[in-house]
């Protein structure tokens, strides 16, 4: 009798403590799997994307967005990644780039060039050094092609293109002219053609070298063999004023570009070297500060002209926001508007990752 209420009693406490064990494994379970939440949502970075047509804002919105909070600036602009041309892009300046820790800035000379996927790639490094320093990047872009990269993956190129293709290709350029490889890029690849409607001559030369390189549409390539982002947390703010306060702040920004020296800095680049045929001096200002220094355009009629082209341009990048790219939270505010709308968006942001403390500034 003894025997078996023992055993009774040893079955019960095993029971017992098979279900308390079991209890202590589930519970570790639950705890190890929440860490596990935890840690992969506080390693993904918080990406803030500041996007809108030129002269909508984005620097000076970018750098209060700085002064409030623990934020370090990546500029996407595909013209400021040269050196010297300073004045045309609206380039911040030293003591603003003293003051604000700024990346893609005069990352090459005008006679070279940087992809998209090489920017992409360097930004996904920059946006891993800012975020392990407890503050958080925010991308300030009009190009659309650099944002899209950093945001969405790239496309990794297979090989190098053969010197000969792109020498032949840069003299038929000069001889034939861009609108001429323009309607070829149409026939050969419709869809780059397509993104290309500005006829910037750079991508018009890449998309026809890698066609007559690799034998395939570099659109076709784009689609099949891009290389995706590491994970990012992407909050977007897109800057979209109204159209006509915004063609009057394109007005006045040219004006002032030109009244700051623009017409030197071009006479300057030149007298580095820098050959005038540069598919960079095809920018907006600089083709037209090239043309006054080589006879071909009075300085009025100049300064007009970069107004409506880059009138142009903004239209062309509002296209491209509004069909190409979430817009997240958009304001058609400038300044202090603009800053007291997204000012409490971004503390919710910042205060909601657990990796980003607001006294870090």
């Amino acid at each position: 009798m003894l025997h078996r209420n023992g055993s009774a009693l040893y079955h019960s406490f095993v029971l017992r403590s098979t279900k308390v064990a079991r209890l202590q494994l589930s519970r570790r379970k639950v705890m190890a799997e929440r860490a596990s939440l935890h840690a992969a949502r506080t390693s993904i970075p918080l990406v803030l994307v500041l996007q809108g047509p030129t002269a909508s804002g984005k620097t000076v919105l970018a750098h209060a967005l700085a002064d409030a909070f623990p934020l370090e600036i990546i500029s996407a602009d595909s013209r400021q990644v040269y050196r010297g041309l300073d004045i045309g892009t609206a380039k911040p300046t030293e003591a603003e780039r003293k003051r604000y820790r700024y990346y893609g800035i005069d990352l090459c000379t005008p006679d070279q060039s940087i992809s998209a996927g090489q920017f992409a790639r360097w930004s996904w490094e920059w946006i891993g050094e800012i975020a392990a320093r407890g503050k958080a990047p925010i991308i300030v872009g009009g190009s659309g092609l650099y944002v899209r990269a950093i945001t969405e993956g790239l496309f990794e190129e297979p090989g190098r293109i053969p010197p000969a293709i792109r020498s032949q290709l840069a003299e038929r350029l000069l001889r034939e002219g861009r609108h001429a490889l323009y309607a070829e890029l149409e026939r050969v690849d419709p869809e780059s053609a397509a993104r290309y409607s500005d006829h910037n001559p750079r991508r018009i030369l890449r998309a026809l070298e890698f066609y007559y390189a690799h034998g395939i549409p570099l659109s076709y390539a784009q689609n099949i063999m891009r290389q995706q982002p590491p994970p990012m947390r992407i909050e977007r703010i897109t800057l979209l004023p109204e159209r006509p306060a915004l063609y009057g702040r394109i007005a006045h920004r040219v004006r002032h570009m030109w009244e700051a020296g623009l017409t030197d800095e071009m006479q300057r680049l030149l007298s580095q070297g820098y050959n005038p045929n540069l598919p960079i001096f095809e920018t907006i200002g600089y083709a037209e500060a090239l043309m006054t220094i080589q006879g071909r355009l009075d300085r009025s009629s100049a300064i007009e002209r970069t107004i409506v082209r880059t009138r142009r341009y903004a239209k062309r990048q509002i296209t491209w926001l509004r069909n190409s790219t979430p817009l997240g939270v958009v304001l058609p505010h400038f300044g202090d508007e603009a800053l007291n709308r997204v000012y409490p968006i971004i503390d919710q942001l910042l205060h909601s990752a657990d990796e980003y403390s607001c006294d870090k500034r």
